[in-house]
């Protein structure tokens, strides 16, 4: 959903998908990466925290990825940062990785920085996140990164994603959006997020 989404929204607005170098956070075993891959994407590099998860996506899908980083991103070492700089990014992806501990606000907040302004932004998150109920600060960070100057919604999606253990649906938002400028640090401190 989220790279069909993705797709879409690149060629509305005229772009073409296979000028795309993509950060897919949170990368997993590369199931994203090949459907950047599939879609025509020219340059696809993955990131995780887990060294397994590089394992199990050269095993799968040894050539989908142009590189995979095994790194912290909510504490980057200069060398890493480096490297993911020269790629020139203009397109994040992360999916089903949001919101659940998994990749912390902040590391995410440090994976946008590395796409150049005018880049693209796609993700998935559960449907609550979206909903004023939800206070947790990841929930609260989405929601005004998408009303702010910094981004610009092309797309957004309610779908199931999955079912759970016990057969009921699961819901969740694809988000596609443009990167309008980096996100300065007096933006995160106004909203409670300087250090998230």
């Amino acid at each position: 959903m989220v790279g069909d989404l993705l797709k879409f929204a690149v060629e509305s607005a005229g772009e073409n998908l296979t000028k795309l170098r993509a950060l897919d956070l949170g990368a997993g075993n590369g199931i994203m990466g090949d459907v950047l891959k599939h879609h025509g994407m020219a340059r696809a590099v993955g990131a995780d925290i887990i060294p397994e998860a590089r394992d199990a996506a050269y095993r799968d899908r040894p050539h989908v990825y142009d590189e995979y980083y095994v790194s912290d991103f909510t504490d980057l070492d200069e060398s890493d940062h480096e490297h993911l700089a020269e790629w020139s990014f203009n397109c994040l992806t992360c999916v089903a990785a949001l919101g659940f501990g998994d990749i912390p606000a902040s590391a995410f907040l440090q994976a946008m920085q590395l796409i150049q302004s005018g880049g693209w932004v796609a993700f998935n998150i559960k449907e609550t996140f979206l909903d004023k109920s939800d206070n947790s600060g990841f929930s609260r960070l989405i929601r005004e990164l998408i009303f702010s100057e910094f981004l610009d919604l092309h797309q957004l999606q309610r779908y199931r994603h999955r079912l759970a253990m016990d057969g009921s649906p699961l819901f969740y938002f694809a988000l596609v959006a443009k990167k309008n400028a980096d996100i300065p640090a007096s933006f995160l401190e106004e909203h409670g997020f300087a250090g998230a």
